[in-house]
C-alpha cells in the first residue's frame, strides 16, 4: 500500500507540520541524533525517518485518528500508532538549565483539555484540563521551559510550584500576571478599594501588559497544532505532545 503524503513531495511538509522544509530538516536530524533511527530488533520500520517524523508531526498538527492518518502515509493503523509514539520523548523540549545575566523571562499558564480523567480535574473553562505553566524569553519568543502538568482546577500560584517552573526559573528576571503572587515575578500594580492608582503604576502597568501579551501570543501559535484543543493520549502523553510541540514552535520561530 502506498502513501499519499511523503517527504518525497515537499508541498506536503508546511500544511501538516507548520514548519518550513528547512526548519523540518532541523527536526529530523535533531531525531536522528538521538537515534530515532538506529537499528532495532524485530520488524523494520515501513517508512523512512523522514516519514515517521512526517506522520508524527501531522498526527500534533492535524489531531486526525490513526485511522484517518494511516491510509494516508501506506501503512497500517498499528503501525501508524507505534510510528506515533516512538519519536515521542525524543521530540521533547529539552529545558534550559540557565538564562543569560539580563535576559528577561514571561511565565504563564495554559490549559489544555484531555480525555484521560485521572491527569485532569473540572475547571471553568474545559472539562478536563491539564494546567501547563510556560516560560518564554521575552525577546526571542522562543520557550524555555515548560512545567509537568498539574489538574487544571489549580491556579497559576499553586501550578506554578507543583509544575517545577518556579524552581527553574530560579532568581532570574520574570513577568507574570496577578495570578501569580508570591511566586517571584512582577506582577501589575492592583488598585485598593475605592482608591485609585497613581500614573507611574498606570503607566508600568500598560507597559507590563503590552510585554506579557508576547505569551499569549506563543499559546496562539502553539495551539496551532490542534492536539492541544482535544488531547487524546493517556497519562504522559499530553506532557509529551506539550514538549514536542514546544520544539517545533521553536524550530518554526527560528526558521
Amino acid at each position: 500500500m502506498s502513501g499519499v503524503i511523503t517527504v518525497s513531495e515537499p508541498s506536503w511538509i508546511a500544511p501538516f507540520t507548520g514548519l518550513s522544509p528547512r526548519a523540518f530538516g532541523k527536526l529530523v536530524a535533531v531525531l536522528r541524533r538521538e537515534g530515532a533511527d538506529a537499528v532495532r530488533k524485530g520488524r523494520p520500520w515501513s517508512l523512512p525517518l523522514e516519514d515517521r517524523a512526517l506522520l508524527a508531526a501531522a498526527y500534533r498538527r492535524t489531531n486526525l485518528t490513526m485511522r484517518q492518518l494511516a491510509p494516508l502515509f501506506g501503512v497500517s493503523k498499528p503501525a501508524a500508532d507505534r510510528i506515533i509514539d516512538h519519536p515521542g520523548p525524543r521530540l521533547a523540549l529539552q529545558p534550559r538549565k540557565r538564562s543569560g545575566k539580563d535576559t528577561v523571562l514571561i511565565v504563564d499558564g495554559t490549559l489544555i483539555p484531555t480525555r484521560d480523567h485521572s491527569v485532569a480535574e473540572q475547571s471553568k473553562n474545559y472539562r478536563y484540563p491539564t494546567s501547563h505553566q510556560v516560560v518564554i524569553n521575552a525577546d526571542t519568543r522562543l520557550v524555555l521551559v515548560v512545567g509537568r502538568p498539574p489538574p487544571g482546577n489549580r491556579n497559576d500560584s499553586r501550578a506554578c510550584e507543583e509544575s517545577g517552573t518556579k524552581a527553574a526559573v530560579g532568581t532570574a528576571m520574570t513577568i507574570a500576571d496577578g495570578g501569580h503572587p508570591g511566586t517571584g515575578p512582577v506582577r501589575p500594580h492592583r488598585r485598593r478599594t475605592g482608591g485609585e492608582l497613581p500614573d507611574w503604576k498606570q503607566a508600568h502597568n500598560k507597559s507590563h501588559k503590552q510585554a506579557r501579551a508576547r505569551v499569549e501570543h506563543v499559546f496562539a501559535r502553539m495551539k496551532n497544532w490542534k492536539i492541544l484543543r482535544d488531547c487524546r493520549p493517556k497519562g504522559d502523553g499530553v506532557h509529551h505532545a506539550m514538549l514536542g510541540i514546544t520544539r517545533m514552535h521553536n524550530l518554526a520561530l527560528a526558521g
